[in-house]
């Protein structure tokens, strides 16, 4: 009798958790036509995601050490197998794929599992392409893709709010052995997303700005390479565009240096970025910039918590303003938008590392 009526209160409380997990959805505003489900719910952590060729969603960590793979198997829009291709890993935030394998950045080193999709249920061995990254952990998760000249593109952030230290505050580039590493841009305090222009093939950023500067100082960043290896972004002189830095500032120009392409709200922490360049939703979001913005952690007033759209007219920003809202009710987050991934139906997939679910977005015209 003990054990029936365990059964029942684990299964009450699993159902009451599925629909507490739920429920922030009902908060959450869209644009007309627009609708957000849960993809998939625990998964402790869900940060960066990475798709397969075979439709194999990955989902990387920072906090948890874990690397996850998630399916929709039958096409419903929910995913229906989950599987953890690794645990105990150091922030394993950035992960990419290519050519059949999944590329895992951890602070130090970067790990590949080829043939992975076939492998979901015993993952393979990882195989080590780079162990020589810098190793301090403040702003020491990775964030990485490939780019459209098939190199594996990464970012070393600053290991502080605000220093000057040889060797970080970069993206660099390699080949996918790892070998010949350039730097493809600098004086960038802590970028954790970025992705590649559609048409024009240059690579966007976004960039997380200081703090203890005042509540409404600086702005982040949303910001385009123009000329790579050669652009320097500012840090640690120049904040945004224009706010020289109090310690730092006083012995370079902000003239010096690259302006943002777009001022985003201050300590939004904008995270995952690409552009849309699906089908599915209206002609005025393609090849147009979304943001999710993970939302202030010291700010008297919280701010971000959303996801945010940056509209463009040959490549110059016209426009920055919410798209998805309600994570955010008052001062309490029931949510944090960590990155975004396009499917191949056009649809959006967001993932919550707070509340350890992704979310799909649709549009269906009214």
């Amino acid at each position: 009798m003990k054990i029936l009526l365990l059964i029942i209160l684990l299964f009450l409380f699993g159902c009451s958790s599925r629909t507490a997990v739920k429920e922030p959805l009902e908060e959450i505003k869209l644009p007309t036509g627009f609708k957000i489900e849960v993809f998939a719910d625990g998964l402790p952590n869900a940060r960066t995601m990475a798709l397969g060729e075979e439709g194999t969603v990955f989902v990387g960590t920072r906090t948890a050490g874990n690397v996850y793979a998630i399916r929709d198997s039958d096409g419903d829009g929910q995913a229906d197998e989950r599987h953890q291709i690794a645990s105990g890993l150091n922030m394993p935030n950035g992960i990419a794929f290519y050519q059949g394998a999944l590329f895992v950045a951890e602070v130090e080193r970067i790990l590949r599992f080829d043939a992975i999709e076939s492998q979901l249920e015993s993952p393979p061995e990882s195989i080590v392409i780079r162990d020589d990254l810098p190793t301090k952990t403040h702003h020491g998760w990775r964030y990485i893709a490939f780019g459209p000249d098939n190199r594996l593109y990464l970012s070393i952030g600053a290991p502080c709010n605000v220093c000057l230290e040889e060797d970080y505050a970069q993206i660099r580039s390699m080949n996918p052995d790892g070998s010949d590493e350039k730097v493809i841009a600098q004086g960038i305090r802590n970028s954790v997303g970025f992705n590649w222009h559609p048409i024009t093939g240059e690579l966007w950023f976004t960039d997380n700005g200081r703090d203890l500067l005042g509540d409404n100082s600086p702005p982040d960043e949303l910001n385009r390479v123009d000329n790579p290896g050669q652009q320097h972004f500012g840090f640690p002189y120049c904040h945004g565009g224009t706010i020289a830095d109090p310690e730092f500032g006083p012995s370079k120009s902000c003239q010096e240096f690259a302006p943002p392409a777009q001022p985003l709200g201050p300590h939004v922490a904008p995270l995952g970025m690409l552009f849309y360049s699906g089908q599915q939703f209206p002609e005025k979001y393609h090849n147009q910039v979304f943001i999710a913005e993970h939302g202030s952690w010291n700010r008297s007033n919280k701010i971000g918590y959303r996801i945010t759209l940056v509209s463009l007219e040959d490549s110059q920003a016209v426009s920055y303003e919410p798209f998805a809202e309600g994570w955010l009710q008052g001062e309490t987050a029931s949510g944090r938008p960590a990155y975004l991934l396009e499917l191949p139906d056009g649809s959006l997939l967001l993932s919550d590392d707070q509340a350890g679910i992704v979310y799909r977005i649709t549009y269906s015209k009214p």
